[in-house]
């Protein structure tokens, strides 16, 4: 059927209305020229007496404009009849085209005002760091990276989520009131969704991490983003890719989903990797933490040209601030704690322990060595192990395992819980023996019946199946159990407690328990690290590597003689003999004291330092 006219210019006329707010403003503004143009010509020509005393054809266009624009104006018009109704017509006209204008553009500013706070509004920067997804790990991430940029002029971290953006403001606001010179930007969208990726300005980013979400699925999510981010067309250069999975059976998929140029980080086997660490030596959860954060001492890449040609061992005692720990060769290849011969070639970076590069600072003159400090005694050779797992969850097959690699022949791991594993682990065990006990971990008499004397170390797993701040909860119940029962028992052996979140780690100080494993801070603080700095991937991996060297906190009395009067260079000289570096040292009065606990990392080389029976030194061995 054939449309009339009428009809298609009425089409034509909604099509134009539904443009939005410019093309309301557009229409009011041609309705009001159409009213002046058409009083202004009735003025000129029924009222000739009155268009020649006020200018002619352009004065009276400009007195109705103002009519038009202002109702008051006429107020003092006078003239011949038809030239006041003319006049009323125009003001009476302007009256509803000004106030729909007023309406129109009161209505286009809500809109506009609505839309920024969804945060889509399209981002427009350069160096910013790019934050994909949204779980608790979030303020870590944030308080790390405005700790990293306090040196920075300005900075910038955009947060990408599918979250309110008006909530998300809030939060980040309450958690942490001060960032300092570094902006946080929120905006709402999907990291799945190409589109809501590209309002975070993904090209000239510096960096981007992708955080795992609050879901049973994350690592799926997180795989999806990091497919868009592969497969997306990038400019010459690239931002640095950081992300994690929660599963290590999902590391390869991942892996392969980033390309080569991302580094995905495998949350569990770090985990495990900690765990198994820190149960044989307390404080160690302490160091990674001072070393993956921003606060206090962190890894550097330093270079040194008057180094060239001495070797590893004497560049230990070569700063006065800061503690080289290993070399990055010319060609990429990180050597953590290498021979002590090596020689440092040059075009080498040290890999330095500072609480800033702008704080490393070469030696005017070798510190004084106290040699007679030094002990010559040998360390304890080490013994076959008992310890006991309380508590069931996914990592702990992955720790029996390792932990069969670490220990001398014959020793013994029980598992105590409600119900037995039903992975079968005997099999594939070398110095292991596995047992299971039955045990309800936040029973007392439960836990009495386990014979804890027998154990030199205890781990507390956190169970994966309730809610995190629950389980947390339970664990802080088996803690205080424990330290009661190990009070009564006269300190028999160590706790390792593994916990979802750091803030419970604060409030389970009153357990004593000897340390703590959080896990998702750990990762929050990695992946800040690599975020900032991904040349640390190496070095990071073979620090939690069983491989090759570690991080050790060893007795002091193999190092220094208890209570002699010594210094930290002495500490350094003593760990060299043995070809190990020396980091800092472990109090034992003060284990109980947060935030450090007791751990002091990178001291005066030449202040006086006195190590006593319990007190550990922190070194990089090979064992």
């Amino acid at each position: 059927m054939r449309k009339t006219l009428r009809e298609r210019l009425r089409y034509w006329f909604d099509g134009t209305m539904d443009r939005g707010t410019p093309a309301l403003i557009g229409w009011l503004g041609l309705a009001s020229l159409a009213l002046i143009t058409l009083v202004s010509s009735a003025v000129v020509v029924l009222a000739h007496k009155d268009t020649e005393e006020n200018g002619g054809w352009a004065g009276v266009v400009w007195m109705s404009l103002l009519r038009t624009l202002d109702p008051g104006t006429m107020g003092g018009d006078t003239g011949q009849p038809l030239f006041l109704i003319l006049m009323l017509t125009v003001t009476i006209g302007g009256i509803f085209i000004v106030s729909a204008l007023i309406g129109v553009i009161t209505t286009g500013l809500e809109t506009h005002i609505q839309e920024l706070r969804k945060g889509k509004s399209q981002l427009i920067e350069r160096g910013h760091t790019i934050v994909l997804g949204w779980s608790d790990q979030i303020f870590t991430v944030i308080a790390e990276l405005v700790e990293a940029n306090q040196s920075e002029r300005r900075s910038c971290v955009v947060i990408l989520a599918d979250r309110d953006k008006v909530d998300m403001d809030d939060e980040i606001r309450r958690r942490i009131p001060d960032t300092g010179k570094t902006r946080v930007i929120c905006r709402s969208g999907s990291p799945l969704q190409r589109e809501d990726l590209e309002l975070v300005s993904p090209d000239t980013a510096k960096s981007i991490m992708v955080l795992p979400p609050l879901t049973d699925d994350s690592d799926i999510d997180v795989i999806k983003v990091l497919l868009l981010l592969n497969n997306r067309r990038w400019p010459e250069r690239r931002p640095t890719v950081v992300a994690a999975v929660q599963n290590s059976t999902n590391l390869a998929a991942a892996q392969l989903a980033a390309g080569d140029a991302a580094l995905v980080i495998d949350v569990d086997d770090i985990a495990v990797r900690l765990i198994v660490q820190a149960h044989r030596q307390s404080g160690l959860s302490t160091v990674f933490n001072e070393l993956l954060s921003f606060m206090g001492n962190e890894i550097y890449p330093w270079s040194e040209p008057a180094l060239a040609g001495a070797t590893y061992g004497e560049s230990l005692t070569a700063f006065e601030r800061g503690i080289p720990i290993g070399l990055q060769r010319e060609d990429g290849k990180i050597h953590v704690n290498p021979s002590m011969d090596t020689v440092v070639e040059r075009g080498d970076r040290l890999l330095m322990v500072a609480e800033d590069d702008l704080l490393i600072e070469r030696a005017a003159a070798p510190p004084a060595i106290v040699r007679s400090a030094i002990t010559t005694a040998e360390a304890p050779e080490p013994l076959p192990d008992r310890t006991l797992i309380i508590g069931w969850n996914p990592r702990a097959a992955e720790i029996v395992s390792l932990l069969d690699r670490l220990v001398q022949p014959g020793s013994a791991v029980d598992i105590a819980a409600p119900r037995q594993p039903r992975e079968d682990l005997t099999g594939r065990l070398d110095n292991l023996t596995v047992g299971f006990k039955h045990c309800a971990p936040v029973s007392r008499p439960s836990l009495e019946s386990l014979e804890l004397d027998s154990y030199r170390h205890i781990v507390v797993l956190t169970d994966d199946t309730i809610d995190p701040g629950r389980a947390d909860d339970r664990t802080l119940v088996t803690l205080l159990h424990l330290r009661d029962i190990e009070i009564r028992l006269g300190d028999p052996y160590s706790i390792v407690t593994e916990m979802n979140d750091d803030a419970n780690r604060e409030v389970a100080q009153v357990t004593k328990a000897d340390d703590f494993i959080v896990s998702t801070k750990v990762i929050s603080l990695l992946l800040t690290q690599l975020s900032e700095n991904r040349q640390l991937d190496a070095v990071f991996a073979d620090l939690f590597d069983p491989e090759g060297s570690e991080i050790y906190l060893k007795p002091a009395p193999s190092y220094l003689l208890p209570g002699a009067e010594a210094n930290f260079a002495t500490v350094i000289e003593a760990a060299r003999q043995r070809g190990e570096t020396a980091i800092g040292y472990r109090l034992a009065e003060h284990s109980d004291e947060p935030p450090l606990y007791g751990v002091s990392l990178n001291p005066s080389k030449t202040a006086p330092l006195t190590l006593r029976e319990g007190d550990t030194v922190v070194v990089l061995a090979e064992d």
